[in-house]
């Protein structure tokens, strides 16, 4: 797999990702050399962390010869989260797409790529209920109870805390909530174009909707634990 773009998480990698963001504190998501997902946690309090191929770095890329021994800094200034370059790299940082001279400071979503590894930065704290409906993703209210029943079955999986949870398949779907498999795929196909993950890999789409449906609220704790 290329790490030229975040990939989907799996469901145990889902799960992390959704404990990430419930601890409240900004982190960094990236994949290593065995494309195995890295959770990097901020601290609030912490001091500045470097980037690079060092054995010493604190976000260690050393399975990509593109990333210098020490390649960029973060550093927290003013409550916000910075991307430090101040010429250390080769081949340089980049946001956006678009080259780190400097400094540069770091929004909830930005991909940074260090080399050709890239890595994904969450600010769950400024991530509210509110800013995920912007972007596309339905209010409870636009979503039918039937729909609503057909996702609180994909998610039902991640109600335990097992690192291997993976949204519920289309027949454990239909029998919790009374409905035939074929009935269920055409619920999950009006919801996948709902949620904007319809252009996904099929084997994307499933772990996406679970996501969005958990993070912005139209499936609550409440409604897995019933």
């Amino acid at each position: 797999m290329s790490r030229d773009a975040v990939p989907a998480e799996t469901g145990g990698e889902l799960k992390e990702r959704l404990e990430a963001e419930r601890a409240g504190l900004p982190f960094l998501v990236h994949r290593d050399g065995s494309q195995n997902q890295v959770v990097t946690p901020l601290a609030p309090d912490g001091p500045r962390l470097a980037v690079g191929r060092s054995e010493d770095a604190d976000v260690r890329l050393d399975f990509d010869p593109e990333v210098s021994r020490l390649h960029a800094e973060l550093e927290r200034a003013g409550g916000e989260w910075l991307v430090v370059d101040d010429g250390l790299s080769s081949n340089g940082t980049f946001v956006g797409g678009e080259r780190v001279v400097g400094r540069r400071r770091l929004q909830d979503g930005d991909a940074v790529r260090f080399g050709s590894t890239l890595v994904l930065f969450r600010a769950p704290g400024g991530t509210t209920t509110e800013t995920l409906r912007a972007a596309g993703i339905p209010e409870a209210s636009r979503v039918s109870e039937t729909q609503k029943r057909v996702l609180i079955g994909l998610c039902r999986p991640f109600r335990e805390d097992s690192e291997f949870a993976t949204p519920a398949t289309n027949k454990e779907i239909a029998a919790e909530v009374f409905l035939s498999v074929d009935a269920v795929k055409a619920h999950l196909r009006a919801l996948f174009e709902r949620f904007e993950v319809g252009e996904l890999p099929q084997n994307k789409k499933r772990v996406r909707l679970a996501e969005l449906a958990m993070r912005s609220g139209v499936v609550g704790p409440r409604d897995l634990r019933g």
